[in-house]
């Protein structure tokens, strides 16, 4: 796997997603802190509001952000989000309102919505090659588990010597490192893009999205992923600490043993698609994701949740590292920025649901109630997923145009005897699915 770290763009671009995670860890812990700080006993009510306006901020701005990306050289974009980052961090230290808060959290979650889905388009065109860019995708999905078992270790040392707000200068840091290393290399042209209105660059993205069957499956999938993901981050402390009247240090290795399972499906990934197609696995992946929600109903000791949180990692991986394949394979190149944005906002929209959903019934209902609605939430959106996306999906599919002049030169250059076969991707020339 760490041989595609031999290419040195790809190399340097790795590590500037590297070091950006840390950066947001330590403020995720520092902005925990302060929360606390100004609000005392809200700080939970503080946390939940900045949490929903991350999400709002990702689910508005990142299709909008794409469709004006394209207008400026990835590296010059990436760079400016990065300065933008920590320009917002290094204001963190003097807030002195809740109000502020929030306000700077829907500016640095805008900024990391317009950042994560160009960065993520940039890959495929550093790393052409499909093998390669799947361990790429591993890695990057080793990258956020590492992040979220590395920054609170770290959080935690360097609180031993300095305050928390000290910790704002190491999410500086962290967008400067980025920043530095993206400069350092030069970034692939985006292809060049046809002129269109706003609305169409803006709402394409989710067009192109939602006209594709494996991504429409994808976008069920992602519901499922959701749903276990949600009842991890919202109710690991409750279950750990408040059911098995446990510490906050036993909230972290079980927190570690879902960041354990997601590393290990990382790791197995890029040899495991060599032999079995993308939908196997992510479907393979999410049916681990319905049985272990079911199954989370019966758990009532510590020692039963580590490998059901060990096991809800390997299935959220499983569905979570390949979709980059799926996105990658489904637009022109063109488009990749806009298709990708669309993937990161309606992903987020599924938290959106499930986190609030966790959150209210493990307090309304009790948490075997929850993990048996959200198992059976999973559960239709994986019957969903099968529906929508097709057991058969060839990349070549044969197909006629009878909405082109003759003449055209799409029809000039695939034609015979009306019917013509090749890779098929939604764009101008192709609107819709072949049916049958």
């Amino acid at each position: 796997m760490l041989t595609v770290l031999a290419n040195r763009t790809y190399r340097h671009l790795f590590l500037a997603q590297v070091v950006a995670l840390v950066g947001t860890g330590l403020a995720t812990v520092a902005l925990g802190l302060l929360a606390f700080d100004l609000a005392g006993g809200n700080a939970g009510e503080v946390l939940g509001t900045a949490l929903a306006i991350k999400m709002i901020a990702y689910i508005g701005v990142a299709p909008v952000a794409a469709a004006f990306a394209n207008r400026w050289p990835r590296r010059n974009l990436l760079v400016v989000l990065d300065l933008v980052r920590a320009a917002v961090a290094v204001a963190l230290p003097f807030v002195s309102q809740v109000w502020q808060i929030y306000l700077l959290i829907f500016v640095l979650q805008s900024a990391s919505a317009a950042f994560t889905p160009t960065f993520q388009a940039t890959i495929p065109d550093v790393l052409p090659d499909e093998e390669d860019y799947t361990k790429a995708l591993s890695l990057s999905r080793l990258a956020y588990d590492l992040e979220s078992v590395a920054s609170p270790m770290l959080a935690a040392a360097l609180l031993s010597v300095v305050s928390f707000h000290s910790l704002f200068g190491g999410t500086v840091l962290g967008f400067l490192a980025s920043a530095a290393l993206v400069v350092s290399v030069a970034l692939p042209k985006a292809a060049p893009a046809v002129q269109r209105g706003i609305y169409d660059r803006t709402t394409r993205g989710i067009r192109i999205y939602l006209a594709t069957p494996r991504l429409r499956g994808l976008l069920a999938l992602n519901l499922a992923v959701a749903s276990a993901s949600a009842m991890v981050i919202v109710n690991t402390v409750v279950l750990v600490q408040a059911r098995f009247g446990l510490t906050q240090h036993a909230t972290a290795w079980a927190l570690a043993a879902f960041g354990g399972g997601s590393m290990l499906s990382a790791l197995l990934l890029p040899k495991l698609l060599r032999n079995i197609p993308d939908r196997n696995a992510m479907l393979g992946g999410a049916a681990i994701l319905v049985m272990g929600l079911l199954l989370g109903a019966l758990v009532n000791s510590y020692a039963q949740l580590l490998p059901l949180w060990f096991a809800l990692g390997l299935g959220y991986s499983l569905v979570q590292t390949p979709s980059g394949r799926l996105l990658r394979r489904s637009a022109q190149a063109e488009d990749r920025p806009a298709l990708f944005a669309a993937q990161f906002a309606l992903s987020h929209a599924c938290w959106l649901l499930t986190y609030p959903l966790a959150g209210w019934l493990g307090a309304k209902l009790g948490l075997s109630p929850t993990f048996g609605v959200l198992g059976v939430l999973a559960c239709v959106a994986v019957f969903a997923s099968t529906r929508l996306w097709a057991h058969h999906d060839p990349e070549q599919i044969a197909h006629q145009h009878d909405d082109l002049p003759a003449g055209h030169p799409h029809l000039a250059e695939h034609e015979k005897n009306g019917r013509h076969q090749h890779a098929f991707i939604i764009d101008d020339q192709h609107p819709r699915w072949p049916q049958g």
